[in-house]
């Protein structure tokens, strides 16, 4: 908290590799601090901390409006096509830990695709990961993030029916974070109208959570 009038949730990406990871940690910043395009192989191979200028509009406080600012750490996919699982672990944890130490983290956002289903063995491997990294209390401290949400769109799925027809494997996951999940169209997520959709959507998720914090520790504690 910079002070009264402001305030920073800090957030971090994780997901497969092409599931537009880094493209929504940039619309998530309103900017492209990170490296995002089509590629055979995992693109990111870092982690990297994004922070957005203020924004408006988005939260309020005793009825005061509050600028936010957003700080987004993007991460190497998991399974990645050149990392071992132990090196994208730790360098995970490490900057989890290098950069939200101090403030916590508000929210890990789990990335999937809209567009293709998710099937059982990808999703044990990824709440694996996902347990390893932030333990017992994962679940309350974690949001899905669908992207491509506009080829869903196109095929004629509203939000409603696409639920409606999703893989018990995906509402599984849903329900065991508490439906906290966020439908990011690829196609006008950059927009200033459509990125204050999905971080008043994440403010109340964190606010649901009374503003609790995950304290990351470094992994040699």
């Amino acid at each position: 908290m910079a002070d009264s009038n402001e305030m920073t949730i800090n957030l971090v990406i994780l997901g497969r590799t092409q599931t537009g990871k880094s493209a929504a940690g940039n619309s998530l910043l309103g900017s492209y601090d990170f490296d995002s395009h089509l590629s055979p192989s995992s693109v990111t191979t870092r982690c990297s901390l994004g922070r957005s200028c203020r924004v408006l509009g988005i939260t309020r406080r005793n009825g005061c409006e509050l600028a936010l600012r957003v700080q987004v750490l993007d991460t190497p996919s998991y399974p990645h096509s050149s990392l071992s699982k132990e090196q994208v672990s730790h360098a995970v944890r490490s900057a989890l830990a290098h950069h939200f130490r101090e403030e916590g983290l508000h929210l890990a956002l789990l990335v999937l695709r809209a567009d293709l289903p998710l099937c059982p063995d990808e999703n044990d491997h990824t709440m694996e990961f996902i347990q390893e990294l932030l333990g017992p209390t994962w679940k309350a401290f974690t949001a899905v993030l669908l992207t491509h949400a506009d080829k869903a769109e196109e095929a004629g799925f509203s939000e409603e029916a696409y639920l409606h027809s999703a893989s018990s494997t995906l509402l599984s996951l849903l329900n065991s974070v508490q439906h906290k999940y966020v439908f990011l169209d690829n196609q006008k997520s950059i927009i200033k109208e459509e990125r204050a959709i999905v971080l008043r959507k994440l403010m109340n998720f964190i606010r649901q959570n009374n503003y609790q914090v995950f304290l990351p520790k470094h992994s040699e504690e």
